[in-house]
């Protein structure tokens, strides 16, 4: 007989069944040496980088922001905030435009992968580390044939405390 586990994500689908057979699409992108993804439902567009106009007193990972097509958004760079060396800026280097809750943002990236489907059984659980590092913002790990991706809950990520730029779109401190 099958048993739930509790520690792989569902994503709302209601039988074992259908957790086999429906997947869900991620963006994958690199940082680094490593490959992570997103839910490709966040991403609005895909573009070169770009200069950008810095803003006083930011956190060294956001980079500044930029006017796209009359909307100002703010450009963060995932390798500074990830702690992944010193950035370069070459032709490959991407910037992902994010809708996340209305609020439209870009992050910086080594470059664009491809678009991914992942069944629930590819996904493991995120490591706990516990005082090591926030895992809270991982959705877990995903694999395709030889392929480790980090899957990143870019809600999460963004409405952290730490990142401030979204209100928290899962707001457990309402009574």
């Amino acid at each position: 007989m099958f048993e739930s586990t509790e520690s792989t994500p569902s994503y709302g689908l209601s039988s074992i069944g259908d957790r086999e057979s429906i997947g869900k699409e991620f963006l994958s992108f690199t940082l680094g040496q490593e490959e992570y993804a997103i839910d490709i439902l966040k991403v609005q567009e895909i573009r070169g980088y770009e200069a950008v106009t810095r803003i006083a007193n930011a956190p060294e990972f956001i980079k500044g922001v930029i006017n796209l097509r009359g909307i100002i958004i703010p450009i963060l760079d995932m390798r500074i905030k990830f702690n992944l060396g010193t950035p370069v800026y070459n032709e490959f280097t991407v910037v992902i435009i994010l809708n996340i809750t209305g609020r439209i943002m870009g992050v910086v990236v080594d470059g664009v992968s491809d678009v991914i489907m992942l069944n629930n059984n590819q996904i493991k659980p995120p490591p706990e580390m516990r005082a090591a590092f926030n895992t809270d913002y991982l959705i877990g790990l995903g694999t395709i044939d030889d392929r480790m991706l980090i899957l990143i809950d870019i809600d999460k990520l963004m409405s952290s405390d730490e990142m401030g730029l979204v209100e928290s779109v899962n707001d457990s401190s309402v009574n």
